[in-house]
């Protein structure tokens, strides 16, 4: 069923189709199909909808494909209703649109002109594929900027996600495990209205904290460990993604609370930066140029902050970019600017968005503070630093494992917005 009204993806479609139609074509958008299991006889893995199509659609359904005439406008194809679906699934709503089955028709119809692909592969159809990234740039430039009707969603999901932190933090205690913490918040979010978990949930104690996707497992809380938890619940495809470090006792200790309070000023500042027309390689190098100075100031860098950034030094302990967009799934849409490279680096970090910032981007902010084994102890990168590290002040500090502070944050005219201000840190 469509989970948006009719009204806003009647806007959506006509965003879309003033992007489109200076060129003269067509544009097919694939809902995809299900994955089957290996092995699996019948069974499928659980299908998402394509977020190019279910952003136009509403429809979370497979087999559709939403077909656009640059001369004609919208029209969607979908799959009929089958009494095998209804014999297995119960009751299924019929859906509006033309029998998928006509596509072919359609399309030769129309034989004079070029197809772009975008969305999910649509079976028998080939595209012209420069035709597609350049289509595909201006879908993800008008995606890019959310809707009232996506940020409300966002934020029901960021209110299941504030519970399963909170769940989280009355768990955390000297003798739970990794994975005890994971089932109590993520439970919690279900109860609190998630219909899943935006991502797999990440919960590192100690040493486990400095891994950047860590898998919860066994790992039992001791009473100086802190715990990395990177939680987010979804509602409607839509996701919230934020991170809480915590100690497993009622404080941290000194080396914790010190490299706590770094990523926290660090974060303050990157989150200051989020504003119109500000880039965001800028709000990632404002975080790293806080981390690079406190780290100076604990005696583990060495030499003037500005070369630290610029020798990607810094990325040793501050490896990953600053944040990413979050919106329709944990990872939405993100990219680079026109004319840009494919991948560029930015105090020694590949950033997932390489844009100025607009109105209606919504943004994650997460700076961190590591002590990785396999960047510490790399022979190279020893080398290479010899002379910004201070290697023998580093030891003390290997301990703490990782600190991590994440919230998403929405662009707005009256500057940045925090929608997840509500969960403590």
């Amino acid at each position: 069923m469509a989970v948006c009204g009719a009204d806003v993806l009647e806007v959506r479609r006509r965003r879309v189709a003033e992007a489109l139609a200076t060129e003269d074509a067509l544009v097919l958008i694939g809902a995809g199909q299900p994955i089957p299991k290996p092995g699996g006889l019948d069974q499928t893995y659980p299908f998402r909808a394509h977020p190019e199509y279910y952003w136009l659609t509403g429809l979370r359904r497979s087999g559709g494909v939403l077909a656009f005439d640059s001369r004609r406008g919208w029209v969607h194809f979908v799959r009929p209703v089958s009494d095998e679906e209804r014999l297995w699934e119960g009751a299924v709503a019929a859906v509006e649109g033309e029998d998928v089955s006509e596509l072919p028709a359609w399309l030769k119809a129309r034989a004079d002109r070029r197809v772009a692909l975008l969305g999910s592969p649509v079976e028998g159809v080939e595209g012209d594929p420069q035709l597609a990234g350049l289509l595909r740039g201006r879908l993800d430039d008008v995606r890019r900027r959310k809707d009232a009707a996506e940020v409300e969603l966002h934020q029901r999901a960021v209110t299941a996600t504030a519970a399963g932190h909170a769940k989280a933090r009355d768990v955390i205690r000297p003798g739970v495990t990794e994975r005890q913490i994971q089932i109590e918040l993520e439970a919690e979010m279900f109860r609190q209205g998630a219909d899943a978990v935006a991502f797999g949930t990440i919960v590192g104690v100690g040493s486990n904290a400095a891994v950047l996707h860590f898998q919860p497992g066994g790992r039992i809380v001791n009473s100086d460990d802190l715990v990395l938890v990177d939680a987010g619940g979804e509602v409607e495809g839509y996701a919230g993604d934020v991170t809480r470090t915590y100690p497993a006792g009622n404080r941290f200790t000194a080396a914790q609370q010190a490299i706590y309070d770094l990523v926290l000023a660090s974060q303050r500042a990157a989150i200051a930066r989020c504003h119109i027309g500000a880039e965001w390689h800028d709000v990632h190098r404002a975080a790293a140029r806080v981390l690079a100075a406190g780290l100076r100031g604990f005696g583990i860098l060495k030499g003037d902050v500005e070369s630290l950034l610029d020798s990607e030094a810094i990325a040793l302990f501050f490896p990953h970019g600053i944040g990413h967009m979050v919106g329709l799934g944990v990872r939405d849409v993100g990219g680079r600017a026109p004319g840009r490279e494919e991948v560029r680096r930015f105090c020694g970090a590949r950033l997932r968005v390489d844009l100025p910032l607009e109105e209606g981007f919504l943004m994650t902010v997460e700076p961190g503070v590591y002590f990785v084994p396999a960047l510490l102890d790399n022979p190279e990168r020893r080398h290479r630093f010899r002379d910004t590290v201070a290697w023998d002040k580093v030891e003390p500090w290997r301990s703490v494992g990782g600190v991590r502070i994440e919230d998403n944050v929405l662009l707005t005219a009256a500057g940045p917005r925090v929608t997840t201000e509500a969960i403590p840190k």
